[in-house]
């Protein structure tokens, strides 16, 4: 008799403990993934952006959804996709509410999406990850640095990459340029899009330490580095905070950090002290045991 139930036993345990480990991250609402600019959720059809974190949050028992945006757009151009695609969200799961987590850019968008758009009541909790929520002096630098006859040059050549290569729908790079510095965020942005009362808003930095792990990241890390302190190649620590500031994300010790790409696990997401699968499975844990 034993040797025929064991076998059971050990399925039926077995079953009991993923059904439990998955119940930690299996948060009240829907996880919707907003991506950062310049990018989209497949870059050039071929990367994910998100590299593994979807399905290691699928198969912990989440549920997710990944938004796409147009790589180079107005803040206000990706916030009306990203609020549509929401919708459409909220409609085929049926959920009354969801969670956000944005990348860079991303936090921005979603912010005006909650805040000016439809989605002031559908939205449990805002995580940012990497966003400048104060703008980016790298960004003040490359705008005001190009000659203003050379912008709509320069802008145009950027909107047709983006179009060919990236698949954008009539893209604004010029646009995306601006809505970035420090200027239109701090003095335009942000007084315009006030959080909304009942949204857990939330932030999390990253910080290369002594090298940008990312080869794409070391020129403008140094640059940020003379310009705002300590950053992840793209946006400041400084900047990065919004809401209830949770912390930074600069993998071990011996590592010389976590940057822009890294903590969203692009790049074969190889960081020393920091799994990026890990990091959005313990935000979600956090977002259930909050009630979201």
């Amino acid at each position: 008799m034993y040797g025929k139930t064991a076998p059971l036993t050990a399925i039926f345990l077995f079953c009991v403990f993923i059904s439990a480990a998955q119940a930690k991250y299996d948060t009240q609402y829907p996880i919707v993934l907003a991506h950062g600019m310049g990018a989209s959720e497949k870059i050039v059809g071929i990367m994910d952006y998100w590299g593994a974190i979807p399905s290691a949050l699928e198969r912990a028992g989440a549920e997710v959804y990944v938004t796409s945006v147009n790589g180079m757009d107005s803040t206000e151009a990706k916030a009306i996709d990203f609020n549509n695609q929401v919708l459409q969200i909220l409609a085929s799961s049926g959920a009354k509410k969801v969670n956000i987590i944005g990348h860079s850019h991303g936090t921005l968008y979603s912010r005006y999406a909650i805040s000016n758009l439809d989605l002031g009541d559908k939205v449990a909790s805002h995580t940012s990850i990497a966003g400048p929520h104060q703008g980016s002096k790298l960004a003040d630098m490359i705008m005001n640095g190009v000659p203003g006859e050379l912008h709509g040059l320069a802008g145009g050549a950027m909107d047709i990459i983006y179009a060919l290569i990236m698949g954008d729908q009539n893209p604004d790079s010029l646009a995306n340029g601006w809505d970035v510095t420090t200027e239109i965020v701090q003095d335009h942005f942000n007084p315009n899009t006030p959080d909304i009362d009942g949204i857990y808003y939330q932030s999390w930095a990253a910080k290369a330490k002594w090298g940008a792990p990312s080869v794409l990241m070391q020129v403008p890390w140094l640059i940020m580095l003379g310009l705002e302190g300590e950053n992840d190649g793209l946006v400041s620590v400084e900047s990065a905070q919004w809401g209830d500031f949770r912390g930074v994300q600069q993998a071990a010790w011996y590592s010389p950090g976590c940057d822009h790409l890294n903590v969203v696990g692009m790049f074969f997401g190889i960081t020393p002290g920091f799994n990026a699968p890990e990091f959005y499975k313990s935000i979600a844990a956090d977002l259930k045991q909050k009630g979201h």
